[in-house]
């Protein structure tokens, strides 16, 4: 009969996959938007402030944190595990580039011995993390 009800314990003619298909929509916004914080691991570090730096694409993400310690995509490494690790990833990908994101409290000297490990093995596009200075109230930025 068309247009009628089936009686219970009938067959079932058709699923309704709308439901699935909208938890499949946010799971996927979910891990698109979670993506950018995985990429670059929080940690409490005090950038220095520059007016005409520029967002790129981290590959290869090296902080040093106040106390001195080194990681390398946040994992904790030291000074010859850190050029293992760069050699690794210069076989993968020979156009790599590091971004050093190194604490205010960190001695100059520290970045640089991290900066020559860098050249030693061979990467040479380098970059340094900062933060953009907070605009004051006429427009300029706050130094």
């Amino acid at each position: 009969m068309a247009g009628g009800t089936q009686p219970r314990g009938g067959l079932i003619e058709g699923i309704n996959v709308t439901p699935l298909v909208d938890i499949t929509l946010v799971l996927l916004i979910i891990f698109i938007v979670t993506a950018k914080m995985i990429d670059t691991p929080a940690l409490p570090l005090d950038l220095p402030q520059a007016s005409q730096s520029e967002e790129l694409q981290t590959v290869l993400a090296i902080s040093i944190t106040a106390d001195g310690q080194i990681l390398v995509d946040g994992a904790d490494t030291d000074g010859a595990a850190l050029r293992d690790r760069v050699r690794q990833a210069l076989a993968k990908d020979p156009e790599l580039r590091a971004v050093i994101q190194a604490d205010g409290a960190v001695p100059h000297r520290q970045v640089i011995s991290v900066l020559d490990q860098l050249k030693e093995v061979g990467l040479t596009r380098v970059a340094f993390g900062t933060v953009r200075p907070e605009p004051t109230e006429d427009g300029r930025a706050n130094p």
